[in-house]
């Protein structure tokens, strides 16, 4: 008796010493050494097959593509949700019913009656014109009209209250002038920019965006139910020239000189409701760092279901961003295990799957302007939108081992050299930074949700894939994703947000780049 009572003491102490020296829940780890050497362990858990499981479901006909507001993007949130809530991260929305909900209203419009008419002649809207985004002529308005060919020219020409016309002779350029003279013509309170195409630039922009802007748009929910950004408006040269008080045949010569007509009205009515949206929060508290945020974000919609010819097609959006989706459950999972053991973050992560990117980026401007948690204490954010594919350029190498890298040295050389590092030590990515080129005519910098991070001085890292024939496509199914290339893209994703999460010292922000 004696001697198994000594045995069972000796053994014991033994165990009860062994536990003391290892990290627990209840006493985590804060050493820096300690904590990288435990990262490989739980980058391990992040595997192809589990990215495949997740992904053949939220990318399954079932969820009807995701599309805001609808049934398959809720039925895609309640799954986030209940991921994150099994795998025990925290719901840290303290508002509403569900903690892991951040649930706000968007705003679903639809076009109704439109013209403009300029004396006795009138030009229909879907037909002679075609209206993009906000419209300050929810009723038919007169309004002067004032031709510029630069932005820069806007605010020196009385813009205020008047329709800016100018002239797109290069649809190419189309994306970067209407952004320029946007913000120019907004900031000059101008209610509208007219945008002439010539005959054969339009009927291509017709054909693309006919049945597009038939269908209902969302944006974000106005304060006083109008609008304060300036109508954008494309039209034909035939408008154009009767706007700009000559014909057609004569506008490219005489457009800059041409006296506008006095005796324009325009109505673009617009109807309007609400829609319930939500981003999807998981939360792993940091341990003596934990005032501090990562964010690692990617958005779960996609743009649904379209009617066509031959019937219904649903957009399933497998690479466009389920993958990215798939790949935050993972890492979500796999911090909430590392926590569990005693290896938590020392600074907390915010596992953030958002709603409206494909409606201009919606739920992460949302989040920027409605935080959960201060931006100021926002530390990086890390963001991944289509991984797992290759794009033109690689398939034609079939190479399947890079990651397009942007964004990252924007704001923080710091964080450019962390990533580096971890690709190196771990992962061994080809990274490609052709997309970070501030030349760049795709700015894809500006088009996924960690620019909404970026513009409030948040340095960033966003991985991406490039674009295939799959793009905003029926064809983007959860088969065609190459799940060892998706599992060492998030794979790198774990160990930058790990070392952001673990490191002595909150990375710098050292340029002005946004």
């Amino acid at each position: 008796m004696k001697r198994h009572n000594l045995y069972a003491a000796l053994l014991l102490a033994a165990v009860g010493y062994g536990c003391a020296q290892g990290p627990s829940a209840s006493k985590p780890t804060t050493d820096v050494a300690k904590l990288s050497e435990a990262a490989p362990k739980y980058a391990q858990t992040i595997t192809a097959a589990d990215l495949s499981k997740h992904l053949h479901i939220i990318a399954s006909d079932e969820y009807e593509g995701r599309n805001t507001g609808e049934k398959g993007q809720k039925m895609a949130a309640e799954y986030i949700a209940r991921e994150f809530r099994e795998d025990g991260l925290a719901g840290p929305v303290k508002a509403g019913a569900n903690p892991y909900y951040q649930t706000f209203d968007l705003q679903k419009s639809s076009w109704g009656d439109g013209h403009i008419t300029v004396g006795t002649q009138k030009f229909l809207m879907m037909q002679d014109f075609f209206p993009f985004g906000a419209s300050p002529f929810s009723t038919e308005q007169a309004i002067e009209a004032v031709y510029v060919t630069e932005a820069d020219q806007i605010a020196s020409k009385g813009a205020n209250g008047k329709l800016v016309v100018t002239m797109l002779a290069n649809p190419a350029e189309m994306q970067n002038k209407m952004r320029a003279f946007g913000a120019a013509a907004e900031k000059a309170g101008a209610k509208g920019v007219a945008y002439i195409l010539d005959a054969e630039a339009y009927r291509t922009t017709a054909e693309r965006f006919s049945h597009r802007l038939s269908q209902p748009s969302i944006s974000q929910m106005s304060n006083n139910g109008g609008t304060t950004r300036p109508a954008t408006i494309i039209t034909s040269p035939t408008v154009g020239a009767a706007i700009l008080g000559t014909t057609p045949e004569k506008l490219q010569q005489t457009a800059a000189t041409a006296t506008p007509a006095s005796n324009i009205k325009i109505l673009m009515s617009r109807k309007a409701e609400p829609l319930a949206t939500e981003n999807v929060l998981g939360f792993v508290e940091g341990t003596d760092k934990k005032d501090e945020v990562i964010i690692v974000t990617a958005h779960y919609d996609h743009v649904g279901v379209e009617e066509s010819k031959t019937g219904d097609k649903i957009y399933n959006g497998a690479n466009d961003d389920g993958s990215g989706t798939v790949a935050v459950i993972e890492l979500a999972e796999a911090f909430a295990q590392a926590k569990k053991d005693g290896y938590g973050p020392r600074r907390s992560v915010l596992f953030m799957t958002v709603t409206g990117e494909e409606k201009g980026l919606l739920g992460s401007e949302y989040y920027s302007q409605n935080p959960i948690f201060p931006l100021e204490n926002t530390v990086a954010n890390v963001n991944i939108d289509m991984i797992g594919r290759m794009d033109y350029d690689h398939e034609k190498t079939n190479d399947s081992n890079y990651i397009y890298v942007i964004g990252a040295d924007k704001l923080s050389s710091e964080l450019h050299q962390i990533n580096e590092e971890m690709n190196q030590k771990y992962v061994n990515l080809k990274l490609d930074y052709t997309y970070n080129d501030e030349n760049d005519p795709n700015r894809f910098y500006y088009r996924s949700d960690h620019y909404n991070f970026a513009k409030n001085g948040i340095p960033i890292v966003f991985y991406f894939n490039g674009v295939h024939d799959d793009y905003h496509q029926p064809g983007d199914h959860a088969d065609k994703i190459i799940y060892e290339s998706a599992e060492k893209v998030s794979r790198l994703a774990f160990h930058v947000t790990w070392e952001l999460a673990n490191r002595e010292n909150r990375i710098v922000v050292d340029s002005n780049k946004k």
